[in-house]
């Protein structure tokens, strides 16, 4: 089983305006109100790709009910843990100004639901896959990453991890099986600006040697690179397409890449159906489904 968790899901909430101004009431011309979160949206796709998996994390409130509920209507497994106070938060994306959204803080997660979520992965077995993805609140320790592939280590699972910073670079020493940053946030691990595959592959070797077992890196319309724990290095342009919406599209190259991997144990096979699954939520207005990842994929 794979398992996702996400420590601070959302309603998101996207609209577009026609002619938005400021100090003034805009009317939305188009809105969508879907589960929002980078491990929900792995789960999403995964689903999409016929991948049975469980999304775990946190909800309060009414916002917390309607994650749940909506979550489970798009088909995978639900069992986040409801907290006694709060509510969980609600991000504005605006889809006419590329880039533009207002995020929630989102609710106090208390010790003893920290707690419930840790002996849950408790569970875990090596025949299992663990993706930890996104940010986490202010109420969560900023080793929390770190601290559950060391509670797992010795489990030999499968871990994914899809952070930034610091986040990222203190899982390296327990070896996950697979991170995922993009170009810009592999940059500023390093402090320098990446922007051609030439440039990023010594960078992502970096991780390799601090840890880390395969190493995807994304790069928009550039593509993607893939350094395996194989010794390969695996290079793929981006599809041909229009951008329509960019959010999701690194968590669908991540639930691609897991979902191939699952099926062939191949990588480049893997690679080949991330850059799909990640081009096809870029070039939707929602996250891909299994009939556009395989047309891009047949085209790879």
């Amino acid at each position: 089983m794979i398992y996702t968790v996400t420590f601070n899901p959302s309603l998101d909430y996207i609209i577009s305006i026609d002619q938005f101004q400021m100090g003034r009431t805009n009317r939305t011309q188009s809105e969508q109100l879907v589960p929002g979160g980078k491990g929900i949206n792995v789960s999403t796709v995964l689903q999409n790709l016929g991948i049975e998996n469980t999304a775990l994390g946190f909800t309060a409130g009414f916002t917390g009910q309607e994650i749940h509920r909506t979550a489970e209507l798009l088909g995978f497994h639900c069992d986040f843990i409801p907290l006694k106070e709060g509510f969980s938060r609600i991000n504005i994306k605006i889809k006419d100004f590329d880039g533009t959204e207002i995020n929630g803080r989102g609710p106090h997660i208390d010790p003893e639901a920290l707690e419930q979520l840790l002996q849950k992965l408790d569970s875990l077995t090596k025949e299992d896959i663990l993706v930890l993805a996104g940010s986490i609140p202010d109420s969560i320790p900023d080793s929390i990453y770190r601290d559950i592939l060391k509670r797992l280590h010795d489990k030999q699972i499968l871990t994914v991890v899809d952070a930034t910073k610091d986040l990222l670079v203190n899982v390296l020493e327990y070896r996950p099986f697979l991170i995922k940053p993009n170009h810009h946030e592999l940059g500023e691990i390093f402090h320098t600006s990446l922007t051609t595959k030439a440039e990023v592959t010594p960078y992502a070797r970096k991780l390799q040697n601090m840890g880390a077992k395969n190493v995807l890196v994304s790069m928009g319309g550039e593509g993607a690179v893939l350094l395996t724990e194989t010794g390969q290095v695996l290079s793929l342009s981006a599809p041909k397409g229009r951008l329509v919406n960019a959010v999701g599209a690194g968590d669908s190259m991540v639930a691609g890449f897991l979902a191939g991997w699952c099926r062939s144990k191949d990588y480049l096979q893997a690679f080949k159906l991330g850059i799909a699954a990640g081009s096809a939520t870029a070039f939707s207005e929602h996250l891909a489904s299994k009939e556009d990842i395989k047309q891009i994929y047949n085209t790879l």
